[in-house]
């Protein structure tokens, strides 16, 4: 999978799942999204709820944004570096965030990377539509 097919099929989960939320307060909505709950009632929504494991290990992990704002990609490459491909990036160079880097590609590691699953986060780019947050992910790709 592309990290544009992958952002096409969760934008479409996180769609359905706002659709039946819209009785729900702007701060109902984003504790709706902590693991817990998100594990209970979406199953689907990530496949680590099924292992019962959450991606970051932490208490309090908000699901809302998954992906990060800051994450940037480009399944054509953004860069070339050497004789290798430059696949994704951090635009704001986390300190936590490394690379993953094959013989021919590299990506960006976020494992060590907490921002988007912590609420104050959650709180401070919320909006109910995730596509228009999440937007500058993909500005780097061809007719998009």
């Amino acid at each position: 999978m592309t990290y544009l097919e992958w952002f096409e099929a969760h934008a479409k989960k996180h769609e359905a799942i706002m659709e039946t939320l819209t009785h729900l307060s702007d701060e109902e909505v984003i504790d709706y999204f902590v693991y817990e709950n998100m594990q209970q009632k979406h199953p689907d929504f990530c496949p680590l709820y099924a292992d019962n494991t959450k991606c970051h290990d932490m208490d309090e992990l908000n699901c809302y944004f998954c992906a990060c704002m800051h994450f940037r990609f480009s399944d054509a490459g953004l860069t070339k570096e050497r004789a290798k491909t430059r696949y994704s990036l951090c635009s704001i160079e986390a300190k936590e965030a490394c690379d993953f880097v094959s013989d021919e590609a590299i990506h960006l590691d976020c494992s060590g990377c907490l921002i988007p699953h912590k609420k104050s986060v959650v709180k401070k780019y919320f909006s109910r539509n995730w596509r228009e947050v999440m937007h500058k992910t993909i500005d780097n790709q061809p007719n998009s």
